[in-house]
């Protein structure tokens, strides 16, 4: 069924729209610009918890998805079980399960909407865009996309919580130094 999916994408190729989605998947290479974007969050005094929520959530991810899920799973890609489809990316060499590209995005975008919906919910649009380029690229099958979203979206919500609770501890700390 997943084939299917991605055959029937393969249908809507146009030299824009391939364009597109190459820019789209270069955003997402190696987590880049969502790197880039929770430094410069970290940087103002008004995002800094921004920052290190979307930068606590991307290592997170490149550890539980890239180091541990990918090397579990093992799943080959669609572009290595039918090489006749062509990629206009290099063909990926890791494994396929889960989507980096779209753990990052989820991670990122959801960590930064817990904070500012607006900013989040373009930077979800953003994330979806670039999963969705994974599978338009024949780089990744859908439930690696899907999977990929759930997870950065767990992974966001729970360094949330851990980035509260230690605002809050610090909190307590300074009333009982001030008391």
């Amino acid at each position: 069924m997943e084939f299917s999916i991605l055959y029937q994408l393969q249908g809507i190729h146009s030299p824009w729209l391939d364009r597109l989605m190459v820019v789209l998947t270069f955003l997402g290479d190696k987590g880049w610009f969502w790197i880039v974007l929770g430094g410069a969050l970290s940087c103002h005094r008004r995002t800094r918890d921004w920052g290190i929520a979307v930068l606590l959530s991307l290592a997170a991810g490149f550890l539980v998805g890239n180091c541990l899920l990918k090397e579990l799973v093992g799943r080959s890609r669609p572009c290595w079980i039918d090489p006749g489809v062509g990629t206009l990316v290099a063909v990926p060499k890791d494994f396929s399960f889960p989507s980096g590209h779209t753990l990052a995005g989820f991670e990122a975008a959801v960590s930064i909407f817990l904070y500012d919906r607006r900013w989040g919910l373009a930077a979800g649009i953003l994330a979806a865009l670039i999963g969705f380029s994974r599978l338009y690229l024949f780089v990744h099958f859908p439930s690696d996309v899907l999977a990929g979203a759930v997870l950065g979206t767990l992974i966001a919500l729970a360094v949330h919580r851990l980035v509260r609770l230690r605002q809050h501890r610090e909190q307590d700390r300074s009333i009982q130094k001030a008391g």
